[in-house]
Order: structure tokens, then C-alpha cells, then sequence
């Protein structure tokens, strides 16, 4: 059996034999048990606490003691729990006041919590804004188990919710989630009451290992994500931040999240109307404090919360002042952005910096992105830093209110972030939702005295080759995709649209380029006309692949393919 010594100096004698005898009613959280765990598997540092039979050494039997503190008494009784930081876990940006109730601020700010008893109900709590017109009252929801039981505009300053009752105890895991924005008032949580034999009935869920930060606009909020098109005017109960790519990547990666966003918000300038600078709406002037609005004006306790990523979407509101003239207001919008990647960089000092924009267009200010984080590296000599350019939005994914994205826009994003950020750190990606065939290059090669000629539209991405003399066979003259990141047992979606001749057979296989495994072929038959095509496969190697198109034989044929995709979904 492992055992891990605790020396004097750590623990005082007193305290160890004090400690066997009330150890059972101590109070311990999830954390507890992990750090305790970890520190008996040798993957973290033997604390002073972790010694909960007092016994002067850390091992398997202190983590059945700790243990003990959470099991039944078989005595039930009601008790009230508050939810402070000892008994629930926060997540993103709250305030616990005064009036001993949690509010949760920002966009996607929750507790969460586990809990065992026969029932339980939960007190949530509002704020002014339940007074609003009903289209900006705060939007939030109740989770048992991962179950949405709850999801609610808030229209009352107080009222209760049943989370479960039963005649057996039961553990479940909660959550009261904010789904609307911060500039829409916030979502108050104040107590919990139980009929439960634990101990400790209430404990917060344990944190996880990656912890990611979203700073952003509209698009981070999720705003208009329910929407029903794009013309739909803004509405909280259409905002969903459970749809935001923030959400949604915090949850691909299974980490922990803080969002500080607001909608019409920007770098330099809120939206604006006129092409004035709107010098109200700046997200680097709220950036330090947990809310903008009245109450929640409070400093935020960076050294309390530490970010192994940091993303910044900001730039589309901007655009509505800087497109007035690039040339001057551009340069003014890299500069205010280097201003706050310094300061960012400042209250976050190990934290990896992601920035991006584009997602409902305004691709022009993305050099201007490029330009701050290049003036950024030079000044700090700081590198943890990158910036990508965000696809934009289309039609074919659906819009939301007010032209915002759709949630197929937003699961698309969220896709593309979560595997930068897995490159970025160094991890493996899943790459579930990446087009492994985004960067491919495309080439064609003749043999046999066949002649050819081809062509890369860099507009369209797409290729047209056009044969002269079609050689001996279907590979006398060959087309190829290459740079497709294959990996082993992964599934994909392929699709392309191709144009060529009625009745033209062109096989075409998907092959590993370093041993010529075929991975997936089939033949396609031209239409005359442009023409999709679909199908799925399962690769059975990892591999740097090709797709291979087989056009020889035929003299005077033309064949042009468009937005070739391989797209990995399981």
C-alpha cells in the first residue's frame, strides 16, 4: 500500500489526534476528494489537510474516511443551504451580496452543484429588469442530471422550484444556469432546501482541468440564436447562451468557462448607426468589473480565477465605425486592441490568447487583428498568442434574429475553436466538425501522351481541369486533393459538387499518400450540369491522404469540382 509521510512541521500533534475524532463532521467537497486522490496516484503535491484520520500519513484509508463525511445518517431532516462558494460552484462571473444571494451576471454564468436527498427546491431570485417589457427580461434555466426541467423568462422578484422529491434519497447533479446577457439584468440564486441524511448534502461539482475565458459581443451571447430568421428583432427569450460557441466549446473540451460579453459592444466603437464612434459601448472599459450595470459595477477578482485560454471576438460592431475609412479608423481599432491584449495579457499572465472575427462578416477588420497581435508580441515579447479568421456565416446554415448566427452557425464555430485550442496547447484534437480537407492542395498529373490543362480559383476554391488528349487509360490522367488528415477508426462526410459531361465515368478513390491504402472509392457519373455529391466513410489507418480522381482516356473533357469537404463527425 502507498503511503505518504506528513512531517511535523505540517501537521502539529494536537491537531492529528483532534482530527481523528472529528473528522466525520468536517466538511468536504468534490475538490477535496480529487486533490486527495491525485495526491495518493503521485500526480500532485501530499497536502497537510490531506491526513483526515490525523495518523501522520496519507493514504488509501484517509480517502475512506473522507468519503465517510458524505454518506447517509439515516436520519432525514429539513435543512437550508446558502449558495456561497462552500456549497455550490461558480462558473463565469457572480456576486454573492449582502442578502446571502449568488447572482449570476454575465452570459452563461451558473451554479452548480450535487446534491443527496429525498427532495429538494431551489429559491431564485430577480432583479429590476423582471419589470421590463417581457422581451428583455433575464432568460435562465434549471438543470437536474444534465435535463433541462426549467427554462424561463424571469417575471417575478422571488419564487421557488421543485428540483425532485421522492420517498428514497437520490444524488443528483444541478445546475441554474443565466442564458441571457448581462445588459438584461441578472439571475439571483439564494437558497436550497432538502430533506436529506447527509451530512453534507450540497457539494460543489469538482473544477476541471482546462479553463477558458470568452470575452465578445452579440455573437458570444448567443443573441438571436432562437430566432426565428433574420428578420426578428431582439428578444431575450431568443437568446440561449446553452447555443453560444463559447458554451459549446467549453463543452467539447469538457472545460470550465467565464464569458464577459455584451451585445453592440466593441473595441474602439459600439455599434454604430452613423459611422460615429460609440465610445459607450467599449468592452476594455467593463472588462475589470463582474457586470456594466448598477450593482454588479464590482472589481472582478482576477488572482482568484486563473484561464488556460483566453478568446477575444471582437471587431463586428467596431467595423460600423472603422468602414468609414480603414485607412485611419483601422489602425485606430489595432491599437486600442493591442492596448487590451497588454492588459489582458496582464491580469491573465500564463494564459494562452486566442483572437478571431468574422463570423457575421467584417473580414476587413481581421488584418487589422493581425496588426495588434503582431504589435502585441513585439512589445511584450509574449507568443502564446494567435489569431484565425472565423468562416462567415451563410444561408444555407440559417440565420437568427437580426442576422446573427444560427445554432448551426454557432456549432460550426464552436467545432473550429476547440481545435485551435487543442493545437494551441498541445493536446489532441477530436476533430469533430473540422473540415480535415480545408487546406488541401490540388494538382493533376498526366502520362501516357495524354495533354491537359488546369486551373485554382482562389475565389470559389474551386478546381477545373480540361483535357485535350485523354492518353491510354482512366490514369493517364490523375487529379489530386492532398492534405487530408486522416485518423484512425474516425468517421467522415465527404461532399463536393462536380460539374463535367452527361455520362462521364470518373472514378475516384480516397487513398493513404505514403502506402496507397485505399481508405474509400467510388465512380461518379457527370449530369451536364453541376452536381452534389455525398457519402460517409470509416477510416481504417491514420493517415495523410489523397483523393484521386481518374480522368484519362477521354479526349475534349472538361471536369470542375467545387467546395470539396471531409469533415469528421464521430
Amino acid at each position: 500500500m502507498k503511503k505518504f509521510l506528513i512531517t511535523a512541521t505540517a501537521i502539529v500533534s494536537t491537531a492529528a489526534v483532534a482530527s481523528t475524532v472529528v473528522f466525520a463532521a468536517s466538511r468536504y467537497s468534490a475538490d477535496d476528494l480529487k486533490s486527495l486522490s491525485s495526491s495518493l496516484l503521485g500526480e500532485s503535491q501530499v497536502k497537510a489537510e490531506h491526513d483526515v484520520d490525523g495518523n501522520g500519513t496519507v493514504d488509501v484509508y484517509d480517502l475512506v474516511s473522507m468519503r465517510k463525511t458524505f454518506e447517509g445518517t439515516g436520519e432525514f431532516s429539513e435543512q437550508i443551504i446558502d449558495m456561497s462558494e462552500q456549497n455550490v460552484k461558480y462558473i463565469g462571473r457572480n456576486i454573492y451580496d449582502k442578502n446571502n444571494v449568488a447572482w449570476l451576471v454575465q452570459s452563461g454564468s451558473a451554479v452548480e452543484f450535487s446534491v443527496t436527498a429525498k427532495s429538494a427546491e431551489i429559491t431564485i431570485n430577480g432583479d429590476g429588469f423582471t419589470e421590463s417589457d417581457e422581451k428583455y427580461r433575464p432568460r435562465y434555466a434549471v438543470l437536474v442530471d444534465g435535463e433541462i426541467i426549467l427554462d424561463e423568462l424571469l417575471s417575478v422578484k422571488e419564487k421557488t422550484v421543485k428540483l425532485f422529491e421522492g420517498k428514497t434519497s437520490r444524488t443528483a447533479e444541478v445546475k441554474v444556469i443565466h442564458l441571457s446577457e448581462a445588459n438584461n439584468g441578472a439571475v439571483g440564486v439564494s437558497s436550497l432546501k432538502v430533506d436529506s441524511d447527509a451530512p453534507v448534502p450540497a457539494v460543489p461539482t469538482a473544477k476541471k482541468d482546462l479553463a477558458i475565458e470568452f470575452i465578445g459581443d452579440s455573437i458570444t451571447c448567443a443573441y438571436g440564436v432562437e430566432g426565428k430568421d433574420q428578420y426578428e428583432g431582439f428578444k431575450t427569450s431568443t437568446e440561449n447562451f446553452m447555443k453560444s460557441y463559447a458554451y459549446l466549446t467549453a463543452k467539447q473540451l469538457d472545460a470550465d468557462y467565464s464569458a464577459v460579453s455584451y451585445s453592440g459592444h466593441g473595441i474602439v466603437s459600439g455599434y454604430s448607426q452613423n459611422g460615429d464612434a460609440e465610445t459607450g459601448s467599449l468592452v476594455p472599459d467593463y472588462y475589470d468589473y463582474v457586470g456594466k450595470l448598477g450593482d454588479y459595477k464590482v472589481n472582478w477578482d482576477f488572482d482568484s480565477h486563473k484561464y488556460d485560454v483566453v478568446v477575444i471576438n471582437l471587431g463586428t460592431n467596431d467595423n460600423t465605425y472603422a468602414s468609414k475609412d480603414y485607412e485611419t479608423r483601422g489602425v485606430e481599432y489595432a491599437e486600442k486592441y493591442a492596448e487590451f491584449l497588454a492588459h489582458i495579457h496582464e491580469v491573465n499572465p500564463d494564459a494562452y490568447i486566442i483572437c478571431t472575427v468574422g463570423t457575421m462578416g467584417c473580414t476587413e477588420m481581421y488584418p487589422y487583428i493581425e496588426m495588434a497581435v503582431d504589435s502585441f508580441k513585439k512589445s511584450t515579447g509574449y507568443d502564446r498568442i494567435m489569431s484565425y479568421l472565423s468562416a462567415t456565416h451563410t444561408q444555407a446554415d440559417g440565420m437568427g434574429s437580426d442576422w446573427h448566427p444560427s445554432e448551426k452557425t454557432q456549432q460550426n464555430s464552436a467545432y473550429v475553436l476547440a481545435d485551435k485550442i487543442c493545437n494551441a496547447l498541445g493536446m489532441e484534437s477530436d476533430q469533430i466538425g473540422i473540415d480535415v480537407a480545408s487546406e488541401a492542395k490540388y494538382s493533376t498529373v498526366s502520362s501516357d501522351g495524354a495533354m491537359m490543362s488546369d486551373y485554382f480559383s482562389d475565389w470559389d476554391h474551386s478546381y477545373h481541369i480540361t483535357t485535350v488528349t485523354g492518353g491510354t487509360s482512366k490514369e493517364s490522367i490523375q487529379s489530386f486533393v492532398s492534405g487530408i488528415d486522416l485518423k484512425k477508426s474516425g468517421k467522415y462526410r465527404l461532399s463536393f459538387q462536380i460539374e463535367t459531361g452527361e455520362g462521364n465515368e470518373i472514378p475516384f478513390v480516397i487513398r493513404s499518400k505514403s502506402t496507397g491504402e485505399v481508405i474509400y472509392k467510388d465512380t461518379f457519373t457527370g449530369t451536364g450540369s453541376k452536381t452534389p455529391y455525398e457519402a460517409e466513410f470509416e477510416s481504417p489507418v491514420t493517415a495523410d491522404a489523397e483523393m484521386v480522381f481518374s480522368l484519362g482516356g477521354l479526349d475534349s473533357m472538361r471536369m470542375s469540382l467545387y467546395e470539396v469537404k471531409v469533415v469528421k463527425f464521430e
